[in-house]
């Protein structure tokens, strides 16, 4: 791990592969998630073997990363991953996201220079509504498993996260920019994630514009539990980048 400095941020990354590789691949960790979560880390050997130089992160003011929590929202994540794009010299990137790393993916796609992007177990609406409790609280509280993530921890990690997370993601649209998104793009969800119905999921891929890929995962949303499917995943990427040249 290493802590660097944006044109707005601290942030804490983990990096693969050659510094000098030609092309980029950003990893965008779901809504609190930790950058050293099993998957995350596992798809980034992995794209480094295939010739990216990936970088994963800690959004500002979580894990990791300094800051306040009030740093966490939409906005920022987004502005995040063009930071880091440029940091990186604005090589051809690739974005990869998981559940809310996903919707950031496809809103952060209209960057030059994204070249494609992949989202796996992403629910294409907007945050989902604050608890009664949270909105007489004035922050919704979350927990966390500790990394490596591939079981259920006891000790978790607390997050109290402010109400403006939700007034900042309201002003997305996440479906439009998908549908408004032409560079590559494969959408993986599985057939027990909570957060996602799949026939919903299918009908939204028929509306979206190639060019495109589709995967099925028999899996839930937190995917990182399922070693067998982190792999799957994996070679479905494989398929992807090789059919898009992105490789």
């Amino acid at each position: 791990m290493q802590i660097i400095k944006t044109k707005s941020f601290e942030l804490a990354i983990l990096v693969e592969g050659d510094l000098h590789a030609s092309k980029l691949a950003i990893l965008i960790p779901g809504r609190l998630d930790a950058k050293d979560y099993i998957h995350l880390v596992s798809h980034a050997k992995f794209l480094a073997g295939q010739g990216f130089l990936t970088v994963s992160f800690d959004p500002p003011g979580t894990w990791d990363s300094p800051g306040s929590i009030d740093l966490y929202n939409t906005t920022n994540y987004i502005r995040v991953v063009n930071e880091l794009i440029e940091y990186f010299g604005n090589k051809p990137t690739v974005l990869l996201g998981h559940s809310r790393g996903g919707a950031t993916a496809i809103l952060a796609s209209s960057n030059s220079h994204v070249v494609g992007i992949i989202t796996a177990m992403t629910s294409f609406a907007s945050p989902s509504n604050p608890t009664a409790e949270a909105l007489k609280l004035g922050y919704q509280f979350h927990d966390r498993d500790l990394p490596p993530g591939d079981q259920k921890t006891k000790e978790q990690k607390e997050f109290h996260l402010p109400l403006a997370y939700w007034e900042d993601g309201k002003q997305y649209d996440i479906v439009a920019a998908l549908k408004n998104c032409t560079k590559p793009k494969l959408i993986i969800y599985g057939t027990d994630d909570m957060f996602s119905v799949p026939d919903n999921i299918k009908k939204l891929y028929q509306e979206i514009p190639e060019p495109k890929m589709i995967k099925e995962e028999n899996c839930v949303h937190d995917y990182r539990y399922c070693p067998e499917v982190i792999k799957d995943v994996e070679v479905e990427m494989g398929r992807f980048l090789e059919k898009y040249q992105l490789i």
